[in-house]
């Protein structure tokens, strides 16, 4: 073989996996259901070519969502100047859930293959712990530095409130509409920080 082929052949692969990665973040863009046999559809290959440069689909849905979430700090640069975290947690928590709502198809592909398999529960993306670190930074040098027991646990408790699962609790099983799925998070999640807030006076 020589090395001519062996380029061309190494260029074909990454057109396949470029294909491929830009179909998931297409389909995944239109909220709707993502499988891996819609993504090879769409990115015009067989299922078993996606299969074989992606072994299951939260590694694909993690490769193509690489860079469409913003980084916290920019995400959370509406409320940059606050230094009160009931604002900035509540804008966080909207935040997150919109974004949510908006790939949700993903989403939910991303929760059943890793309750499936909690082994790949790795590739699931943490976007929200990042968002509640830097939504709390003014708490870090009060409650952060005088109960970092309680600090952490509130942290633990916004990653419980600040999710797709507590999303879809609401809008699956309580029958909430995505607004009032998202308003009613907002509140608790709000509520917690402001208890934690109070607990510091």
């Amino acid at each position: 073989m020589t090395a001519q082929t062996g380029a061309g052949r190494t260029n074909q692969k990454q057109r396949t996996r470029t294909a491929i990665v830009t179909a998931a973040r297409e389909l995944i863009g239109t909220g709707t259901e993502v499988t891996m046999p819609a993504i090879a559809r769409a990115a015009l290959v067989s299922e078993a070519t996606a299969y074989r440069y992606f072994p299951d689909l939260p590694s694909l849905i993690s490769e193509a969502l690489a860079g469409v979430w913003p980084p916290p700090a920019e995400a959370l640069a509406p409320v940059a100047a606050s230094a009160d975290p009931v604002e900035r947690t509540a804008f966080a928590c909207e935040f997150l859930l919109r974004g949510i709502l908006a790939r949700q198809g993903s989403v939910r592909a991303m929760i059943a293959a890793t309750i499936t398999r909690p082994q790949t529960v790795t590739t699931r993306p943490g976007i929200r712990f990042g968002l509640i670190d830097h939504a709390l930074l003014p708490l870090e040098d009060t409650l952060g530095a005088t109960d970092p027991d309680a600090f952490t646990q509130l942290k633990r408790d916004l990653a419980v409130v600040m999710s797709a699962e507590a999303l879809f609790t609401l809008t699956d099983l309580c029958g909430l509409g995505p607004d009032e799925a998202v308003a009613s998070a907002v509140r608790t999640a709000s509520t917690l920080t402001e208890a934690a807030v109070r607990s510091i006076a």
